[in-house]
């Protein structure tokens, strides 16, 4: 195996960028590079600088490169879909103009990726990891999302040069089983690769190794993240949307958690995997102290099982 390991700005609560308490974008990079990283995702648009210059001198002074951006964000609704349109130029344009991440793959696609990730509709956020509970989209929302999912897809590629992947989301329109499986069928992977996160397929209910398994072919990009089972379980019962959950800790360093992943380890090795992972780490902002702690932590324990 070739495998990179990058992480992202959700790892110190980044996830809303008129969040108040979200730390300095240089505390972010900087800790990230001292951790041992070579590579960071960009984040929400306007907390890393948007000037492509900018970014590139912030990215070159901490050592890092960009493995990805993202889009997350109400993928359904027709009236927000040309905010999508232009947030897929801005995030792609800056991708083509600044240090990326190393091209290693094997039958994956390279990076940098665009992770598109639906998520806004309110009900599905409280419902997240609640199959039987969470409401499904009517058909016509569904394909309108999957035309959506489409057209972003397609801009990325042929004017950016970037590659699409789709990321199922506790809390989101696309999450459980049946719409993974759904998906696949909608969307070819011309079009658009997934992006798996082995954190939020154990939140969503699915057993990480049998569904990487089962898409493998589909699979271009990974997420890694750990759960605390004690926790998950306590919030699934009591109801807790998915980002109240990560403020009570559902989330914790990888190899602290629920997940193994000496035998997911040895599953990618089976598969030749060649290509990037992310460590990511959902959080409250207000405990991005323990961050650097956290980040740290998880890849050094992903080296010590032979990551």
């Amino acid at each position: 195996m070739s495998i990179h390991i990058a992480n992202a700005p959700c790892s110190w609560g980044v996830d809303d960028p008129k969040n108040p308490f979200l730390p300095p974008f240089k505390k972010v990079l900087s800790e990230a590079a001292a951790a041992g990283y070579k590579s960071i995702e960009l984040g929400p648009w306007f907390y890393l600088p948007t000037d492509a210059n900018a970014l590139r001198q912030e990215l070159e002074a901490h050592q890092l490169s960009l493995v990805a951006g993202t889009i997350f964000d109400d993928l359904v609704s027709e009236a927000n879909f040309p905010a999508m349109v232009e947030l897929t130029h801005n995030i792609c344009r800056n991708l083509a103009k600044v240090p990326t991440a190393e091209k290693t793959h094997a039958e994956n696609r390279p990076a940098p990726y665009l992770v598109i990730i639906d998520f806004g509709n309110p009900e599905r956020a409280k419902y997240a990891g609640q199959s039987d509970k969470a409401p499904r989209l009517p058909d016509s929302e569904w394909q309108r999302m999957m035309q959506h999912i489409t057209t972003l897809s397609q801009i990325a590629w042929n004017e950016y040069g970037v590659r699409a992947v789709i990321h199922p989301h506790a809390g989101g329109c696309i999450e459980f089983a049946d719409e993974i499986e759904q998906l696949v069928q909608d969307i070819p992977h011309e079009v658009a690769g997934l992006c798996l996160d082995t954190g939020h397929l154990y939140y969503s209910g699915m057993d990480p190794i049998p569904a990487l398994s089962r898409y493998w072919d589909r699979i271009d990009y990974l997420h890694f993240k750990d759960v605390n089972d004690a926790v998950w379980r306590d919030v699934i019962a009591r109801g807790v949307d998915f980002f109240s959950a990560c403020a009570e800790g559902v989330m914790c360093p990888i190899g602290k958690g629920a997940i193994d992943y000496p035998a997911v380890r040895a599953f990618l090795a089976e598969r030749n995997y060649h290509g990037w992972i992310t460590v990511e780490q959902e959080r409250d902002p207000r405990d991005a102290d323990t961050s650097l702690r956290d980040v740290t932590a998880s890849l050094h324990y992903l080296r010590s099982v032979g990551f």
